[in-house]
């Protein structure tokens, strides 16, 4: 049998109990304190098919007590309040804060948590495609313009709250830049959505293909003879001023082989009888547009055969 002195290594256990009294009436001296905390809220374990909307909280108030020491040793992310939502599911809910909720060192105790309640607007989760607009920022050199812009892929997938995603109509792109631009072109660029609730499911980028197109031009014909159109057999007509001015606008090309005869001005007289109009001028001039024409009314006088 194996006989148990007592007595053993007595200086070290008197110095061993004499170190437990000094910390004893360390902590039992210490005075003890409240102090108020800004921390981080953490949503955990939120269903996958529920989504938060709104202005959601971040932070609460907390307000511990402890020993003096022990709190000024507490730094930022000593403090967590945790919020779990296993069980939430679509509508607006009210979630109760607690002491039990918050994480703290050790030695330090929840006194309060302002709020003592966290409202929320959860709604259900729902997707779909939607197309990719492209953007560009920038001006082309100059006589050239933006023409086709053409993002691949096309459309992508967004998902979030069930409100938001049936309000989308798009995604967009970072700006593909065609400063100076003289010939297409062609980037990778990021894209996103506007609404912050939203997200894209699994695209992140796209290649932006922007074409860069020589700017149309414009050439004004003279004098253009106004013609009168519908005009029935029995009835005369004549219009003052009988001739108009004719602006055209299409690409060099096409201006530059436009013949001045193939500009038609006219007005149309269907249905009108005897008297005097004021009528608008059309023009006709096949691959070009008409811009402008001017005058753009003639006045029309309308009378009898003799």
């Amino acid at each position: 049998m194996k006989v148990i002195w007592p007595f053993r290594h007595l200086g070290l256990k008197l110095l061993s109990l004499v170190i437990a009294l000094l910390l004893w009436f360390a902590v039992s001296g210490e005075e003890t304190v409240e102090r108020g905390l800004r921390v981080p809220l953490e949503l955990q374990q939120l269903p996958a098919d529920v989504e938060l909307t709104g202005d959601v909280p971040t932070t609460v108030d907390v307000r511990v007590r402890g020993g003096s020491s022990t709190l000024s040793r507490v730094a930022a992310g000593d403090v967590v309040a945790v919020l779990d939502l296993r069980s939430a599911r679509p509508g607006r809910r009210v979630f109760p804060m607690t002491a039990d909720q918050v994480r703290v060192p050790f030695g330090v105790d929840v006194v309060q948590i302002t709020p003592s309640a966290i409202a929320m607007v959860l709604e259900g989760s729902a997707s779909r495609e939607v197309p990719v607009v492209p953007a560009v920022d920038g001006r082309p050199a100059p006589g050239f313009v933006v023409g086709q812009m053409v993002a691949e892929p096309a459309s992508v997938e967004i998902a979030g709250p069930e409100s938001a995603v049936k309000r989308a109509t798009e995604a967009v792109t970072e700006p593909v830049s065609v400063a100076n631009a003289r010939e297409r072109v062609r980037e990778t660029v990021t894209i996103g959505v506007l609404d912050p609730s939203l997200r894209l499911k699994n695209t992140r980028s796209a290649v932006v293909s922007v074409q860069i197109v020589p700017a149309p031009m414009e050439r004004t014909l003279r004098n253009r003879p106004v013609h009168l159109r519908n005009l029935p057999p029995n009835l005369t007509a004549e219009a003052a001023p009988t001739a108009v001015d004719v602006t055209l606008r299409g690409s060099r090309e096409i201006l530059n082989r436009f013949e001045p005869d193939e500009a038609v001005a006219y007005v149309d007289l269907a249905g009108l009888g005897a008297g005097q109009y004021q009528l608008t001028v059309h023009a006709d001039a096949h691959e070009a547009g008409v811009t402008h024409i001017e005058p753009t009314t003639v006045q029309v006088r309308i009378a009898g055969v003799k």
